[in-house]
């Protein structure tokens, strides 16, 4: 079993810890009302995507997400999120860095002993769900749980659905798919961004990811035979039936779009065994991007 494989399986385990621990770390995540900037790079910013969503639509207060290197620093925050699993990445560093005594910062993060634990105002160290596969799927998803519960929005349900997500097989025929597209409305844009570039990532596969909605403008001209639209939470009236009139694959969501973001990184591992490559390896990345001065 590849690390990443190992990672994704405990994925129902992390999450039941981070809820649990989401009062304990209260203190140092938003409160309701503040104006809020969540920050990453790759998957974090994607994760950050989703939190912002989340947020906003639970009426907690005004919420956006940002790759970290393009950070507004004209506009107003009372609070910036930063995800960062290693706690060495360059961009994240250097905007907490430029944020110091200006904005209060907090740092969700796997590694207690990397930089960002002293450039943050606060801390919430997820180490259990650190990991050793480059390709990221336990820590994101836990971040985002994290948050998520703080939002108190996580129920036991979601876990159940991850077992589920884990145990039921992947649908027929779509490991073999040429193309994928994944979809999102709301908060699970997001997800669909993140389940778009675990395929590129692990299996070196051609995704796209978009809102639902924006798939009939332009996007669906590319659906045929021999690809996948999987759809994260409730799809549009029409739009199954318009893939499958194509000779696409149309792939339901019938779980918590959390939990279809981890059948999505099954896939992923899937396309790669078939494939021949090493989702732990992924061509040209690092676990962290370290940039020289």
């Amino acid at each position: 079993m590849t690390h990443v494989e190992d990672e994704l399986n405990s994925q129902p385990e992390c999450w039941r810890r981070a809820a649990a621990q989401a009062g304990a770390h209260g203190p140092v995540l938003p409160a309701p009302g503040e104006r809020v900037a969540v920050v990453g790079c790759g998957t974090s910013y994607f994760m950050a995507q989703a939190v912002a969503a989340l947020r906003e639509e639970a009426g907690q207060g005004e919420t956006d997400a940002f790759a970290a290197s393009e950070f507004p620093h004209r506009r107003a925050y009372d609070h910036v999120v930063a995800l960062t699993r290693s706690g060495t990445t360059t961009e994240v560093l250097d905007l907490l860095g430029g944020l110091r005594g200006r904005v209060r910062t907090t740092a969700v993060t796997a590694d207690p002993g990397t930089p960002v634990m002293s450039l943050a105002d606060g801390t919430a160290v997820l180490d259990y769900a650190d990991e050793r596969s480059v390709v990221q799927t336990r820590f994101a998803t836990t971040a985002l749980t994290l948050l998520r519960a703080h939002l108190g929005l996580h129920t036991g349900a979601v876990e159940e659905d991850a077992r589920t997500a884990l145990a039921t097989p992947l649908p027929e025929g779509l490991v073999d798919c040429r193309q994928f597209t994944f979809l999102g409305r709301g908060w699970s844009v997001g997800l669909a961004c993140e389940a778009g570039l675990k395929m590129r990532e692990a299996a070196q596969s051609w995704t796209e990811a978009y809102p639902a909605m924006e798939y009939r403008h332009g996007p669906i001209s590319i659906t045929t035979r021999g690809t996948a639209t999987w759809m994260f939470g409730t799809a549009p009236d029409g739009l199954a039936r318009q893939v499958r009139d194509t000779g696409g694959l149309w792939v339901e969501g019938i779980l918590d779009p959390l939990a279809e973001l981890v059948r999505a990184q099954r896939l992923a591992v899937a396309v790669a065994a078939a494939r021949g490559l090493d989702p732990d390896r992924p061509r040209h990345l690092t676990r962290s991007v370290v940039l020289a001065p």
